[in-house]
């Protein structure tokens, strides 16, 4: 078999099992191990497959963020993790944004006793979360409501956060590639986002492991426009490996 119809095959063999291993393809094709390995790399380079520690994978599309009360519960242990160490990252005097999500919702539960800081945020959960946080100025951008979320989104949102300048911006995200960066399924949900990148000198992405190699419809920012992204320590080192060598710090909780 020559090489090229044998990378065609693993490819078709891959989709159809969706996670295969070395050993398992070096004996369906009856090549040695490290000829796969390369098939592999050759293969992931063309961004049709993912390798993965031993093996190799099918990129996950994101067709749907889940609703929000499915996800408040969904991998809660990493998402504590992750806002514990983000609000970490929060100095007093930082006038910072954050995103809508239920991960970044944890961000402003750590953030209750920081000291003369500014939140911006289109989260209304976010806003009533800092309530009560006496040294915590808190901004609402305004916007059209989405009710199932509490958050706020479109024209008006966009407008404030155009006239705004600010140290950091926390983004979550339903979908975070090695490769195409920062992604989301909905379109609308999309031009808020980059409106918080282009306000914010840092950027943090704030994501558990489930999100990490998603690929999704619309690209909301490359990875060389995020600065750091704080995920768990369940995400796969292979993945948070390809972040830092395209220049990504990487923390992991």
């Amino acid at each position: 078999m020559l090489a090229a119809e044998r990378k065609y095959r693993i490819v078709e063999y891959v989709k159809q099992h969706r996670v295969v291993s070395i050993s398992e393809l070096a004996q369906e094709f009856n090549v040695h191990e490290v000829t796969i390995r390369r098939d592999l790399a050759e293969i992931e380079q063309q961004g049709l497959v993912k390798r993965t520690h031993g093996g190799a994978t099918i990129d996950q599309w994101m067709q749907n963020e889940p609703p929000f009360d499915e996800r408040t519960s969904q991998g809660l242990d990493q998402k504590v993790r992750i806002g514990q160490m983000a609000a970490s990252l929060v100095n007093e005097g930082d006038h910072i944004i954050i995103d809508s999500g239920t991960t970044t919702l944890h961000i402003a539960k750590n953030l209750i006793h920081k000291n003369n800081i500014t939140v911006v945020t289109n989260d209304m959960n976010v806003a009533a979360e800092l309530r009560n946080a006496s040294g915590v100025n808190v901004i609402l951008t305004g916007g059209d409501l989405y009710p199932s979320s509490y958050m706020l989104n479109g024209m008006f949102t966009d407008h404030v956060l155009n006239s705004l300048h600010v140290q950091t911006a926390f983004i979550g995200t339903p979908a975070i590639h090695p490769k195409y960066g920062l992604m989301h399924p909905e379109a609308l949900l999309v031009r808020t986002k980059q409106s918080m990148i282009g306000a914010a000198e840092k950027i943090i992405v704030v994501a558990d492991d489930s999100k990490i190699g998603k690929v999704s419809l619309h690209t909301v920012a490359p990875n060389s426009a995020i600065h750091t992204l704080i995920t768990g320590e369940e995400a796969q080192e292979y993945d948070i490996q390809k972040f830092r060598e395209n220049g990504v710090e990487v923390l992991v909780v």
